[in-house]
C-alpha cells in the first residue's frame, strides 16, 4: 500500500506495512557529484511528480562498501546521491508527534541507513528518522582552504531539512531529538557546541560517545596533505576532487595501512595515534571554533536536555573480536607495546605504572588483555561521558535544561557488555538474525531489557524525562541497564578521580 507525503521539494511516495508509514531515501541536498565533489551540502532542487521514496538511497562513499545489496546495508552501492534519509512514521496526517533523528556510528569512516529500522518507534507514536552523512576524507578532509568539517554540515542539513518538512510527517520540528552512538554520539558531542546546529533541536542522547573526539586543524591539515601526497596531487580541493573515486578510497585504505605500522605521534599526532581514526572533526575555528567540551562546558547547549552513557565494557569489543585481547602479555602493559596495530597503553595519557597499579588493584582477576580493554574504554567513551555530564549539569543549572547518565551492563553471551550492544535493545529490534547486531544478541537476549530502554528513549524524547532521577554533581545518578535495572549513585569515583586533568 502507497502513501504520498509532499514535502517543501515535492512529493515523495513511501509504503505502509503494519500500520507503519516508512519513507526511504528522500534527497536532503543536492547530489555530490561534479562540482559539489569534497564540498559542503548545496541546496537542494524541488522535483516535480511523485519521487519514489520506497528503496534505500545511495551510501555515501567509504573505504570498504558493500558489493551488493544486502539486508544490512543500503540497497544501492555508495553513490553521488548520498545525501538522503529514510523516515518512519505513525501517520503523516497526525500532528506534533515527538521526533527522533539517529545519528550513525562507523568511526567516521563507514556508514550504513539501512542497518537501523525506526518502525518501533514510529509504533510507539515517535516519528523516527535515519540519516546518511559523508565519511573518511569525503566528509572530514581539511586543507585549510575553510571548507573542513563536512560530514557535520551534511548532518545540520539533515537537521535543518527535518526542521522544514518533518510536520508534514506527523512530526514536531519543535521538539527534535538527535541520538546516534559511537562516532554519531561524538557528532552529537560536536554538533551541541556548534553555532550553526543551534536551535535545530530540543534534545540529545549521547551513546558510547560524547564531546572529545575532535582534533586540533594542524593535525587535519597535516593528513590531509599525507592524502594528496599518497595520490600524487597538489594540495587543493579541485586537484583531490578530479581523482577518480575508487582510487581515493584505495589512498585512505593505505594511509590506515601506514597508520597501524607506524603508529608515531609525531607525525600523525598523538589523538590520531591513540584513536586510530584518520578523519574526524577538526577544529577549525570556524565550524568548530573550539573544543567541544570546553564550549559545551563555557554554556554552549546549555538549554538543550542531554541524555549521555557508556556501556560497562565497552572498548573490550575490539580486542576480543580479533582476538587480540588473548595475545596481550603483562609484559607488553609494562612497557607499553603494541599488539596486531592496537595501541600501546602509554597513548592514553596515563603512564603505563600508573595504569596497572589502579586497574590491577580494582580488577585483581582480569587478564592483560582485559586491562588494556578496561583503559580503553575509558579513554574513549566513560570518562568523556562523564566529562559532558558534569559539565552539561553545571551550565545548565542556569536554564531548564536537564542532564541524564546511564550505564548498559548487559552482558553479551563470550563478550560482555560491549560496544554497540545496546543499540538492538534501544531500536527494540533483538532480531538474532540482523548481520550487523544478530552476532552480540546470543540466543535469548531479555526482551524485558528492550522494551525498559526503548521506553526510556522514548519517553525521553516526548517528554525531557526518561524515568530517573536527573544528574548533577552531587549525586551523579546513574541509570544501570540490565536484567534488573536500577538507579545507582557515583558509580565511578575512582575512575574520574584517575583521569582529572588527563581526559
Amino acid at each position: 500500500m502507497d502513501t504520498v507525503v509532499k514535502g517543501t521539494h515535492g512529493r515523495v511516495r513511501g509504503s505502509i506495512a503494519d500500520g507503519v508509514h516508512r519513507f526511504l531515501g528522500i534527497p536532503f541536498a543536492a547530489s555530490t557529484a561534479g562540482i559539489n565533489r569534497l564540498r559542503p551540502p548545496q541546496p537542494l532542487q524541488p522535483w516535480s511528480g511523485v519521487r519514489d521514496a520506497t528503496m534505500y538511497g545511495a551510501a555515501p562513499f567509504q573505504p570498504a562498501p558493500p558489493e551488493s545489496a544486502g539486508t544490512e546495508w543500503d540497497t544501492a552501492l555508495a553513490g553521488e546521491d548520498c545525501l538522503n534519509l529514510n523516515i518512519w512514521t505513525p501517520d503523516p496526517g497526525s500532528r506534533g508527534l515527538p521526533v527522533m533523528v539517529w545519528i550513525q556510528g562507523g568511526a567516521f569512516e563507514i556508514s550504513s541507513t539501512a542497518a537501523y529500522n525506526g518502525t518501533n518507534f514510529a509504533r510507539d507514536g515517535v516519528v523516527c528518522v535515519v540519516i546518511n552523512w559523508r565519511v573518511g576524507a569525503d566528509g572530514f578532509l581539511d586543507l585549510g582552504d575553510g571548507q573542513a568539517n563536512i560530514g557535520l554540515l551534511d548532518q545540520v542539513a539533515a537537521l535543518e531539512w527535518v526542521r522544514d518538512n518533518i510536520a508534514a510527517f506527523g512530526g514536531d520540528p519543535a521538539n527534535v531529538t538527535v541520538f546516534g552512538q559511537s562516532a554519531g554520539a561524538m557528532s552529537i558531542g560536536v554538533l551541541l557546541s556548534m553555532p550553526r546546529a543551534d536551535g535545530l533541536f530540543r534534545r540529545a542522547i549521547l551513546q558510547s560517545g560524547a564531546a572529545h573526539h575532535a582534533i586540533p586543524t594542524e593535525t587535519a591539515q597535516r593528513i590531509g596533505g599525507f592524502l594528496a601526497d599518497k595520490l600524487a596531487v597538489p594540495q587543493t580541493r579541485e586537484a583531490m576532487a578530479a581523482v577518480p573515486v575508487q582510487r581515493f578510497l584505495a589512498a585512505q585504505a593505505e594511509m590506515k595501512a601506514d597508520l597501524v605500522a607506524r603508529p608515531d605521534p609525531a607525525r600523525w599526532g598523538p589523538e590520531v595515534v591513540a584513536s586510530s581514526m584518520l578523519w574526524q572533526p577538526s577544529i577549525d575555528g570556524d565550524i568548530i571554533p573550539r573544543s567541544p567540551i570546553e564550549r559545551i562546558a563555557a554554556g554552549a547547549g546549555s538549554t538543550v536536555d542531554v541524555m549521555v552513557g557508556s556501556n560497562t565494557e565497552d572498548w573490550k569489543l575490539f580486542l576480543a573480536i580479533t582476538g587480540v585481547i588473548a595475545k596481550v602479555t603483562e609484559r607488553d602493559l609494562a612497557e607499553s607495546r603494541s599488539v596486531d596495530g592496537f595501541p600501546p597503553i602509554g597513548v592514553y595519557g596515563l603512564s603505563a605504572e600508573t595504569a596497572l597499579r589502579e586497574y590491577r588493584s580494582h580488577f585483581p582477576g582480569s587478564s592483560p588483555g582485559e586491562l588494556l580493554a578496561a583503559v580503553e574504554t575509558d579513554w574513549w567513551v566513560r570518562i568523556p561521558a562523564l566529562r559532558l555530564a558534569d559539565a552539561h549539569a553545571k551550565a545548565a543549572s542556569a536554564t531548564s535544561a536537564r542532564t541524564y547518565m546511564y550505564e548498559f551492563g548487559w552482558a553479551a553471551p563470550g563478550l560482555g557488555a560491549v560496544h554497540a550492544v545496546e543499540v538492538p535493545f534501544v531500536f527494540d529490534n533483538l532480531d538474532t538474525n540482523s548481520r550487523l547486531f544478530g552476532p552480540l544478541l546470543g540466543t535469548n537476549p531479555p526482551q524485558e531489557l528492550a522494551d525498559t530502554m526503548h521506553g526510556a528513549w522514548v519517553s525521553f524524547a516526548s517528554s525531557g524525562d526518561p524515568g530517573w532521577p536527573g544528574y548533577d554533581l552531587e549525586r551523579r545518578t546513574t541509570m544501570l541497564f540490565n536484567a534488573g535495572s536500577e538507579v545507582v549513585y557515583d558509580p565511578r569515583p575512582w575512575e574520574r578521580a584517575l583521569w582529572e586533568g588527563v581526559r
